[in-house]
């Protein structure tokens, strides 16, 4: 019989369950560090994803479908590279109802990697924003990044929150498909396709937003920027730290964990490990 070059779905959950319980053995100090560079790799594919849609002449589908294809360089290098992103941890709670780990594991889990996160997130932020690559064609690439965070902080909470859950379901997808790929090749497929669809479609991503609104909110201060815009200063008057938080990373982190942790993580404990009675 020929050897598949992938690993079947109940394989994956037998794999995801042993990966949340050898993360909860990580030191603490690594664990956070994997998780600050896990903020740093993501922000990579979101400033990538900026550079590449600021400014095309072929329609918002395609600019989107452009910009959604790069993006996906960010989980690539979190799985191939190595490190911890709180969207892909959310499956940790796998190995919580299969008691291999403690619930209170997994909450010390999620906050670690979300600081952690948010650290390499903003840090990279400042990073780009001391590049002065935001000056790219006139202030362009500025004036997109500045316009994205803008938006994040002015959707609604309902809003904020289904994209969340959108999101997050298609990136634990993307994170289960590339567990069961063997090769390299087989990793990146996997993970380029959900990215897309999730960058493509509009949804929202904690991490992601913890480099797009901080980067916007350091470019808020360019005159530059803001004129590149067309719009007067006072149209970005609700980008503030306060907003990225109430506004956006409370609800979208809520939408996420629904998304991953329960539409991925606990219906394949279900399908694939729940012992039936």
């Amino acid at each position: 019989m020929t050897e598949l070059n992938f690993f079947s779905p109940a394989q994956i959950a037998e794999k995801m369950s042993a990966a949340g319980q050898k993360k909860v053995g990580i030191p603490t100090g690594k664990f956070f560090t994997l998780a600050i560079l896990a903020g740093a790799f993501i922000a990579f594919g979101a400033e990538l994803s900026i550079m590449v849609g600021h400014q095309t002449d072929l329609g918002v589908g395609i600019t989107k479908l452009l910009a959604g294809s790069v993006f996906s360089v960010g989980l690539m290098l979190v799985i191939i590279a190595g490190s911890e992103l709180f969207t892909g941890d959310n499956l940790i709670v796998i190995a919580a109802l299969e008691r291999k780990i403690r619930w209170s594991q997994v909450l010390n889990r999620w906050m670690l990697v979300y600081l952690g996160n948010f650290v390499g997130s903003v840090l990279l932020a400042g990073i780009m924003f001391g590049t002065g690559l935001w000056l790219t064609n006139g202030g362009l690439v500025g004036a997109t990044a500045l316009n994205i965070a803008n938006a994040k902080v002015n959707l609604t909470f309902m809003q904020a929150l289904m994209r969340g859950i959108g999101c997050n379901w298609l990136v634990c997808l993307a994170v289960w498909m590339a567990i069961s790929a063997k090769d390299i090749a087989g990793k990146i497929l996997a993970i380029y396709f959900p990215i897309m669809a999730f960058v493509a479609s509009g949804f929202e991503h904690s991490v992601a937003n913890m480099f797009f609104i901080p980067y916007g909110l350091f470019l808020k201060g360019s005159s530059t920027v803001v004129d590149a815009t067309g719009k007067a200063a006072s149209a970005f008057s609700n980008l503030t730290w306060g907003n990225l938080i109430t506004k956006n990373l409370i609800p979208v982190t809520i939408g996420n964990i629904i998304g991953g942790a329960l539409f991925v993580g606990m219906l394949y404990w279900y399908i694939y490990l729940k012992k039936e009675a």
